[in-house]
């Protein structure tokens, strides 16, 4: 068989977009599946911050050698087999009675959920020109914020009727759209340029960590550690943090909604200008934004300030998210750019681990939403900080 023809940029974005559509999907319907469980399973806060906290070791193992494997066997299989995973896990999931049991899958799922992003956005990255690399990426990442809606229409209409379990149905569905791809999606472009001169995995982290890569790894390690550890720990507790400052499940999944919608703005705004302020002082701007507004959620005292911070909340941290995701490739040469980019995501991932354990934690002790928000404030900060120090501008820089 000879070689694909190469895919057009807006087929590549929509292509590679609704896998990443799909990933949000399934993490966000997560959220409101712990909140569902929470009624129908009696469980206890130091139970559901498990079902979070086991899915990010899930993602943290799956960035991390599904990056490696990437750089051995190609963008293209390992997006379909990430895929693959997290979508039969999905479905398999359903049909669980017990918490270990839920827990066990969950783990699996985040192996696919974790292993896709990362490889998408370092295939993605490699096949625009420099000049339009980073919007495309940050358009390629709002697809997040439609899986989110995704989720919570679903979340709405579904679970309450028809329970959790068909919710999870639904995410199975995805599976079918891996089958598609075998065939519609070429790999990338600069990693079949690679194909004579393909190195060991050993070599390939040796790499990463080797003197001229360091300084952009532990930077990138630490930004994604605590942009992870807030994102997750904020938004998967989203509806059940509504849920016990006393809202009903109905009223707070509707909450949640408004507040995704803000979401999309935020992505395009990013996207908009990232090619003209650069990745790294807009990375700057929207991480500050984010902190300002947890700090603000966490004490808002009435509801319009809760909606109003969450909105903010979620327009700056899903914009930061985007600008990340095109910044971290930009760092590595295409023979160690998907182990470069799995690792660091890797490392942001045992972020997404704790956040939800301290949240559940916090939460049993009745520690105030106040003092657990203004953690993660401080959490995004120290991202500021490493950033404004380590970090370099990869504005239309061409890939190595």
């Amino acid at each position: 068989m000879g070689k694909q023809q190469p895919i057009s940029q807006r087929k590549l974005l929509g292509v590679a977009g609704l896998g990443w559509l799909f990933d949000a999907m399934d993490v966000g319907i997560l959220s409101f599946i712990i909140a569902a469980l929470h009624v129908e399973w009696n469980l206890s806060p130091e139970e559901m911050k498990w079902i979070g906290s086991v899915n990010s070791i899930g993602m943290a193992a799956g960035a991390f050698l599904f990056g490696l494997l990437a750089d051995r066997i190609g963008r293209k299989k390992v997006f379909i087999i990430t895929l693959l995973c997290f979508s039969i896990g999905s479905g398999i999931s359903a049909f669980v009675t017990s918490l270990s049991a839920f827990l066990i899958l969950r783990f699996v799922i985040g192996m696919g959920l974790g292993g896709e992003l990362p490889v998408a956005s370092t295939l993605v990255s490699e096949a625009v020109v420099p000049e339009k690399r980073g919007r495309v990426i940050v358009l390629l990442e709002s697809f997040w914020a439609v899986g989110w809606l995704a989720a919570a229409l679903i979340s709405y209409f579904v679970i309450p009727s028809f329970g959790w379990q068909a919710a999870l149905l639904l995410t199975a569905l995805t599976a079918f759209y891996a089958l598609y791809l075998r065939t519609s999606l070429p790999d990338s472009p600069k990693y079949e340029s690679l194909s004579a001169k393909k190195r060991s995995v050993w070599e390939n982290v040796k790499s990463v960590w080797a003197r001229q890569y360091i300084r952009p790894t532990v930077m990138l390690s630490i930004v994604w550690f605590c942009v992870v550890f807030s994102y997750y720990g904020m938004f998967l507790w989203l509806p059940s943090v509504m849920l016990l400052k006393g809202f009903s499940m109905i009223q707070s999944f509707e909450y949640v909604l408004l507040m995704t919608l803000a979401q999309l703005p935020g992505y395009f705004s990013a996207a908009w200008l990232i090619e003209k302020a650069g990745r790294k002082w807009i990375l700057v701007v929207y991480l500050i934004g984010t902190a300002g507004s947890a700090y603000f959620f966490g004490t808002a005292d009435s509801l319009s300030l809760l909606l109003t911070a969450g909105m903010l909340l979620s327009f700056f941290n899903l914009g930061a998210w985007g600008v990340l995701y095109a910044y971290t490739p930009e760092q590595y040469p295409t023979a160690i750019r998907a182990t470069g980019s799995g690792t660091t995501a890797a490392f942001g991932r045992i972020g997404g681990i704790f956040g939800p354990l301290l949240v559940g934690t916090l939460a049993a002790r009745h520690i105030s939403f106040s003092v657990i928000f203004s953690i993660f404030c401080i959490a995004i900060l120290l991202a500021v900080a490493c950033i404004l120090i380590m970090g370099k501008e990869t504005k239309q820089t061409e890939l190595e």
